[in-house]
């Protein structure tokens, strides 16, 4: 996945903002206020933090070697990945879908009607 794709896909979700809280290096993807990815686009290798399951964090972090604790991240809620490595484009796209999901899932009741709302 290149850093384009990548800001592409995050963008594609309801609602999603790219913010720069951090400096203009790190883009933070937001739904709502809340951060569900976060990278810096520029670097080689390309890596994004994504929030996941802590127990498919885990089983994540077991099976993909280019997936690891979330760098200065809560490690038991976020995973770094790796996104131009070995990984599957499809697996990438999917951990950040998951990551957008549980951010949603999370927002008051009132935020996730909003969002649903074409």
């Amino acid at each position: 996945m290149t850093p384009q794709e990548l800001r592409e896909f995050c963008l594609s979700f309801n609602d999603a903002v790219e913010d720069f809280p951090f400096g203009p290096e790190t883009s933070v993807f937001k739904v709502a206020g809340k951060l569900f990815a976060l990278s810096a686009l520029d670097a080689r290798p390309l890596k994004v933090n994504l929030k996941c399951e802590p127990e498919i964090a885990l089983q994540l972090r077991a099976r993909h070697p280019q997936i690891v604790p979330g760098w200065h991240m809560n490690k038991r809620h976020w995973n770094t990945v790796t996104a131009d490595a070995d990984l599957p484009d499809h697996l990438v796209r999917e951990l950040v879908e998951d990551s957008y999901d549980l951010v949603v899932a999370g927002l008051p009741r009132a935020e996730r009607l909003r969002l649903d709302r074409p």
